[in-house]
């Protein structure tokens, strides 16, 4: 689910983010996020650049920011947290330790409720939400139990799956993932580009000739090199993307590349490296904000393996000149992955970035297997 991806992705309980969904939104019921997907409550603020809406809360008719889809808000809200100074002294606290951050929360300044932390303790408590926050620490699996309780027993746990049911979540056996959107099937249009949605092992050659595009286009409009068929599921572009987005924004995601970036919002690959002062060969840091219809005036943070290999230093020795990086001239871990361990468990453990693990290692997804071998730099 929703709640446990952001937690992995950027160490926010999930205990936590889901009491205060559960409570802004009135279990998926109020105003505000039937029109808006803003399950959080967040306002416009001076930074804000996309779509909004108006709606009364301290005062009348202030300004909240509108999602596309629930997970688009669940993503914001750990950005938001994630990226403010004021909210950075919660990122030193136990993740099991939900109380102190609710007050945390509050003494930040996230909400103006005199009550808002026993708000937040007391759902927590009532609809058993600290199992999510094990869930995604590896310390305990999901598992099936609601569907054996009885009537009564569902409706005091109906404000959860209120808010899962808005989240879109798809859970698979110990693995929790989120399906961040659903594509209709058939032809459709994203920033007015015509696209399907084609599954893994989906024949090129098929694509072609349903829609009567030559292979050499159908690579060339979707970035590609030639293949067979799709190595994954994946949008599939039947004419040239646009040289600039729909949105003026996209905000980078962990494990997100550049091509990602570029078939989501339907946008020249030449044109994303040239707004944003990229390589192609290159990956920003999660939460980078990347430009889609005008230049940036800077290029965005890069991912942390990506600066050092930017920033790889030369000392002249002699008549040689020796690369000196700093991956180099750090210790290096042989780790296990033990039972029930996780990306985010193994990266506090060493005090090391989540990315970092992932690049070391190269991995393809957040997921461990018990007995994996990591390289840990220290």
């Amino acid at each position: 689910m929703a709640a446990i991806a952001e937690m992995q992705r950027t160490g926010i309980p999930a205990s936590i983010t889901l009491a205060q969904g559960i409570h802004e939104t009135s279990a998926g019921t109020s105003d505000l996020v039937t029109k808006s997907n803003n399950h959080f409550g967040i306002k416009c603020k001076d930074t804000w650049k996309g779509e909004s809406v108006s709606h009364d809360d301290d005062a009348r008719g202030e300004c909240f920011r509108k999602y596309n889809s629930p997970m688009d808000s669940y993503r914001d809200h750990s950005d938001f947290l994630r990226g403010s100074a004021r909210y950075a002294s919660l990122f030193t606290l136990d993740p099991l330790n939900y109380s102190a951050w609710a007050y945390g929360l509050k003494k930040a300044g996230y909400a103006t409720n005199p009550k808002y932390p026993q708000i937040i303790i007391k759902l927590i408590e009532d609809y058993n939400l600290q199992d999510y926050t094990l869930i995604a620490l590896g310390r305990k699996q999901p598992d099936e139990e609601i569907l054996a309780k009885t009537d009564d027993e569902k409706k005091e746990v109906a404000p959860v799956a209120a808010v899962l049911k808005m989240e879109e979540t798809v859970v698979s056996g110990p693995n929790v993932f989120v399906k961040n959107v659903q594509y209709p099937d058939g032809e459709f249009k994203v920033n007015d580009t015509r696209v399907i949605y084609a599954l893994k092992g989906t024949s090129f050659l098929s694509i072609a000739q349903q829609y009567s595009i030559s292979l050499a286009r159908l690579f060339e409009f979707n970035d590609m090199s030639e293949s067979e068929s799709l190595a994954k599921d994946q949008l599939i572009y039947l004419q040239r993307k646009r040289k600039t987005g729909n949105n003026d924004f996209h905000t980078m995601r962990t494990g997100e590349t550049l091509y990602d970036i570029a078939q989501e919002e339907a946008i020249r690959m030449e044109s994303l490296l040239e707004y944003n002062q990229l390589q192609n060969n290159m990956r920003p840091a999660p939460g980078q904000q990347l430009y889609l219809k005008t230049k940036s005036p800077f290029r965005p943070e890069l991912a942390k393996t990506e600066k050092r290999q930017d920033q790889t230093a030369f000392v002249n020795n002699g008549n040689n000149q020796v690369s000196s990086s700093p991956v180099q001239t750090k210790e290096v871990i042989a780790y296990t992955v033990q039972p029930k361990e996780t990306i985010y468990s193994i990266s506090k453990k060493y005090n090391v970035g989540i990315d970092d693990i992932v690049q070391w290692n190269q991995l393809t997804s957040y997921d461990l297997r018990k007995g994996q071998q990591l390289r840990i730099y220290k």
